[in-house]
């Protein structure tokens, strides 16, 4: 999953971009809500963790023209304003959570997670498809019962493909999941994770649409 993290404050920027990352998502970092404008204008992201007191533009004005632009992108709120009336105003103007700084890492995880889910239209915390069970909390796999283990770029194209069976997504969405802005893609990344995917939970489970993408099946009724 791709994250844009919104945050000026270069300890806490830095901190946040390194749990993030070791907990295996792929995250861009902006510092200002001008650069987060532009960037969440031409980019797609799976959540956007926005500051509010942002230099040249407020985070409130962020979030209020991205969702002029009908764009849904779940946006969670981490700010050290912990007054009522803020918190109420960013939840009336399109945010989808809040939470306070300081903040517990793993509180932090946990709401990401479950704003993810939501988006994707999942209210249960672990995905069952096709004899494959995920759960994102803890990255268990299990096929048939049985325990798998994924390498974390696998568990990255997995887990967007399991969440939409049907949905078919491209190879530059695919790689978007994988990659931040400074990390070189590999030509051929997606491919090879895909194989080492069907080869642990079989060859049936992603499907190539030839020109199109890829995608997990719907099950059959």
């Amino acid at each position: 999953m791709r994250l844009l993290l919104v945050e000026d404050d270069p300890m806490i920027g830095e901190s946040v971009l390194d749990l993030l990352r070791a907990d295996g998502y792929a995250v861009d970092w902006v510092r200002d809500g001008e650069m987060a404008d532009v960037t969440l204008d031409t980019e797609t992201y799976d959540l956007v963790l926005l500051d509010l007191g942002l230099p040249k533009r407020d985070g409130l004005a962020v979030l209020r023209r991205l969702r002029a632009r009908k764009n849904r992108t779940p946006v969670l709120i981490a700010t050290a304003r912990d007054a009522l009336e803020q918190r109420v105003q960013g939840l009336d103007m399109g945010a989808d959570d809040y939470i306070i700084k300081p903040y517990a890492i793993d509180e932090l995880l946990a709401r990401i997670r479950a704003l993810i889910r939501r988006a994707s239209g999942r209210a249960e915390p672990v995905y069952e498809h096709m004899g494959i069970s995920i759960d994102p909390a803890t990255r268990e796999v299990l096929v048939e019962g049985q325990p798998v283990t994924l390498v974390a770029r696998e568990w990255a194209i997995l887990e967007p493909l399991l969440a939409r069976p049907g949905m078919v997504l491209s190879r530059k969405q695919l790689e978007d999941k994988l990659y931040s802005w400074k990390e070189e893609v590999s030509s051929n990344a997606v491919e090879v994770y895909i194989h080492g995917l069907r080869k642990k939970l079989g060859a049936h489970l992603i499907q190539n649409v030839r020109g199109v993408g890829y995608m997990v099946p719907k099950a059959e009724p």
